[in-house]
Order: structure tokens, then sequence, then C-alpha cells
């Protein structure tokens, strides 16, 4: 039994070695499996100690190498079957800021016709672009700065302390700080100071010049910081500055509290708000056309014929993220928060909620109910199923359901898995395909509300599609067409918990500016589409 565990393991370890094309350290190695495996690395099963120790045990699979500060690399030993893959990895364009080569799209296997497909200026502008930080990432930045501007020296000691652990930038394709801080301009500016360069929310910033700019309001005028609902409170307030409280007040209070008790016997069940949402749906973003170029991340895989993708819309990234803060704003407050808890009644599969996890608030459709405890729900906008607890969930504000849900349900076009089903070691790879990178979505049909389409890497010297790669490791066929998802056909969330964007009344008036955004790529990309007919596919 440790024998076939050290098999699987030594793949696996050498899967996630060759796609780090600068290698890792063992620490980063531990972390990297416990990202895709979802579990640590089985050192006690094999009687190992340590990592290092483990990997001395795979020279074929492992070169322990050591760096220019005197720690230890790990790289990839690739065999016959995984030298196509190093290979690739290998040809990744290095970044340079002063380079602007033009790019030649080559055709990366007969089988796809890349021919007359599209233009490869296209292809570069939409998906050669610098890495992107994931949505959480980015939500954790801001919040870290929401608070107060920080300096850039202070800037890992915070976010250690924040979060428990270091910033490690290099795991999502960065080569510097100064990438990440450029890659978020949008939300962070950067500030040259005596002390150093400060980090400052962009937000935080325009509302400092709006309150500068604008009057001071008078102290009736502006909204309390936090709602005033204690008898305690309220009787400070209602007293003159310089009197003292008598004996017939406090009477009073004991009477008032009485009253409060007594209320609350004969209502012991809070009033659902009016806003809450209680019979509501989602909607979906609305469809993409035929044949046209879109920038994506993939969020969510389970394989390459059931994962979910966002699509790299900013004004799309902005409204989710926005949202999240709002929602985090509002639901912290504790009288906020008690205002929206879900009776027993209220919790039932297909019913739209939000619920914290880790300190944000995401919204959500309970699946199932799966004791008194716990439910199972489905994360609309990133395509999870995740197990919560039942006094985590809150009813979702009316206003709140507005945003389309964002994330996609996809399924990889014209491959089908070796054998019937994905093997382990094609999804690992799949899943190191698709790491922090935006990469160009080629649609090509939608099949029971799951999206089908061709993923390209273009951040490498050729274009890399990923159906190519999978059939040249021996793990998928190409057919030439879309072959059901066994997944999806088995459980499709999004099937059965959001509406399409059609059936949903003022669809229109949900998300018009992606729908813009679709409409001008689809025309850049028109002409390049036009000669390809059904003979051609």
């Amino acid at each position: 039994k440790q024998a076939q565990l050290m098999e699987v393991l030594k793949k696996e370890v050498r899967a996630m070695l060759i796609a780090a094309k600068a290698g890792l350290t063992p620490e980063q190695l531990e972390e990297q499996y416990m990202a895709m495996v979802c579990k640590p690395l089985p050192l006690c099963d094999l009687g190992f100690q340590s990592t290092l120790e483990l990997v001395t045990q795979m020279p074929e699979v492992v070169r322990i190498c050591s760096s220019k500060n005197g720690g230890l690399i790990l790289k990839a030993i690739a065999d016959d079957s995984t030298k196509g893959i190093a290979k690739l990895v290998a040809n990744q364009k290095v970044k340079t800021r002063n380079k602007a080569s033009k790019k030649t799209a080559t055709k990366a296997n007969a089988t796809f016709p890349t021919k007359n497909f599209r233009n490869p200026q296209s292809l570069q502008t939409l998906g050669a672009r610098a890495p992107v930080l994931p949505a959480t990432v980015k939500a954790g930045l801001q919040d870290l700065l929401s608070s107060s501007p920080l300096l850039l020296g202070d800037f890992d000691k915070a976010f250690l302390r924040r979060f428990g652990r270091a910033f490690q930038y290099q795991q999502y394709g960065f080569l510097s700080m100064s990438e990440v801080l450029r890659s978020m301009s949008d939300s962070i500016v950067v500030e040259q100071t005596k002390a150093g360069s400060l980090l400052v929310l962009r937000r935080c910033l325009a509302s400092n010049i709006e309150q500068e700019e604008v009057p001071q309001a008078s102290a009736a005028e502006m909204p309390p910081l936090e709602p005033i609902c204690e008898t305690e409170s309220f009787c400070q307030a209602a007293l003159p500055m310089d009197s003292e409280p008598v004996q017939t007040e406090a009477v009073d209070l004991g009477d008032h509290l009485k009253r409060c008790q007594g209320f609350e016997q004969l209502s012991p069940t809070p009033e659902i708000p009016p806003d809450a949402v209680q019979d509501k749906s989602l909607c979906s973003l609305p469809p993409l056309k035929r044949r046209c170029l879109v920038g994506v991340i993939v969020e969510f895989i389970v394989s390459p014929s059931q994962f979910y993708i966002h699509i790299c819309s900013t004004e799309a990234s902005y409204k989710l993220q926005d949202l999240m803060f709002e929602m985090r704003h509002v639901y912290s407050h504790k009288v906020a928060s008690d205002k929206y808890i879900m009776p027993e009644s209220a919790v039932r599969p297909g019913q739209l909620c939000c619920v914290k996890v880790s300190k944000w608030w995401y919204r959500v459709i309970i699946h199932r109910v799966i004791n008194d405890q716990e439910v199972e729900v489905f994360c609309a906008d990133y395509g999870h199923l995740q197990v919560v607890q039942k006094s985590w969930l809150r009813f979702l504000k009316w206003h709140y359901s507005k945003l389309p849900a964002q994330a996609i349900p996809c399924s990889l076009a014209w491959v089908k898995p070796v054998g019937g089903t994905w093997s382990s070691a094609a999804v690992l790879l799949f899943k190191h395909l698709c790491r922090f990178k935006e990469f160009v979505g080629i649609v090509d049909e939608y099949v029971n509300g799951v999206l089908y389409l061709f993923l390209c890497d273009t951040s490498t010297k050729e274009d890399v599609y990923f159906h190519s790669v999978l059939r040249d490791m021996g793990y998928a066929d190409v057919c030439g067409e879309n072959v059901p998802s066994q997944e999806f056909e088995e459980l499709n969330p999004s099937a059965l918990y959001v509406q399409p964007s059609g059936k949903r009344e003022n669809a229109e008036e949900v998300e018009p500016d992606l729908r813009l955004q679709q409409e001008s790529r689809d025309a850049g990309s028109e002409t390049t589409t036009s000669k390809l007919d059904g003979a051609e596919l």
C-alpha cells in the first residue's frame, strides 16, 4: 500500500514541479500540494519527518538545487511522458517591460483549426496580459488598507498579523511587489512621503477629498456611526449634560425594561424584514455568442468537463468586489446581522441567502439540509458547493440580488477523457494549466446551460490550447464535437437555482455594460471568424 501511495505521490510532485518554471521551495511545494489535492503531503503515512526527507527519496523525480540566497529549490526531472509539458513550460516568456515583440501565433495542432479562425493580435490583446490576482486576494488587500494607509515597508508585517501568513506574490505569477501594486492601480494608490512609499486605498483617498470639498454637516444631519439601540444610551442622551439622575428615572427605567421583556414574551419569533429575499432567484449572465473571444479566469475546477469561469470585465469585477465589501459592512453590525437571521422555516433547499465564511459574506443558494446544524450551499459567484453552519446564514437584502450570478458553468470543448472518466493526474494537470492566469476563451456553444469553450494560453512563445495538451499527455481524446458533461448531468447547481437571463423581468437593466462589452468584442472578431464555416470545423 505504501509503495502504491509513493508512486501516485511521485506523479503528483513531478506535475507540480514541472508547472513551476523556476522551481519550488519545500514550503511552496507543501502549500501547492494542499491547494491542489486539498490535503497535506502524506509524510507520516510514508514514514518521513519532513518534505525535504521525502524528496530525497525521489531522485528520479526531484532535483535539489541551491538558490542565490542559500536556500533550497526543488526542480522536476521530466520522464518520457512529461517531456512535452516540460518543454512548454520552459518556453514561457520571460517578463520584460522594455521589449514589445510582436507575437506570431502558430497552429497548436492539426485537429484544432486556427487558420482563418482568429486574428493573432486579438488573442494577444485578450490573453497575454500581466498576472491577475484572484478576487478574494484583491478583496483581502483592500480590506487591509480600508482602516488606514500603510507604509510599503510595514506591509509584510501587517499582512502576516492580519491573515496569519506571509504574502507570497510569486505564486500568483508576479516578479515583484511593484508588479502587484501596478496590477491594482485601479484601487490602490502609492504616494511618496518622507517616511517612504505609502499605500492608500483609492476609495478612501476619494472620500477624504470629498469631505474636504463638501461643507461639514451639522450634528443633527450626520447619521449615527452605530445603531443606537441600548436603553442606557437612550436615557443618557435624553438627560441634559449637567443634570443628575433621580430615583424616579430609575423606576421608569425598570418599568420600561419590564414592558420590553413582556413584549419579547409576546413576540418570540423575529419579524422578517420587508427587504429580505424570500422567493427569488439570481439570474445568469447574458449568453456569449459563438466564436467570440473573451478573457477568462478559471475560478473553480472539478475536472476538464466541469469548471467555472469569471469573464474578465473590469465593470463586472468592480461590481462583485463592491457588493462583497458592502455586504461585509452591513452584516458585520450586530443589530443588522441579528435582524436578518433566518428562522428554521426559511432554511430550505433553493432559498437564496448569504453566508459568512472567513470574515466575508457570499451570496449562496441552499442546496440541501444536512442536519440540525449544517447545510450545504452553492456559491453562485464562484461555483463551488460548501458545507456551512446554519447559524452563519442570513437573509439576503433585496438589492444584493440584482447583480447576476458571476460564475459560468463550463466544459472544455471537443474533448472526452480516455477510458470514460478523468484520471486524477489529468485533473491535476488541468488545475496547473489554469492557475492564477487570465486566458483566452473561444466560445463554441451552450449545451443544457453549460458553456463549451476552448482555452488558450497566449503567454508562451506559441499559443497553447489546453485540449491539445491533455491529448498529447494521453489523458484525452479530441473528438471534434462536444460530449455532454457527465459531471454536470449528475449535478448542475447553476441549472437548478439560477434563472437564464432572458427569463427574468427587466433583465436588460441588470448588466448592460457586460453585453455592450461582448458586442464590441464580437464586432472586433467578426472579420476574423467570417471565413470559418461548418465544413472547416
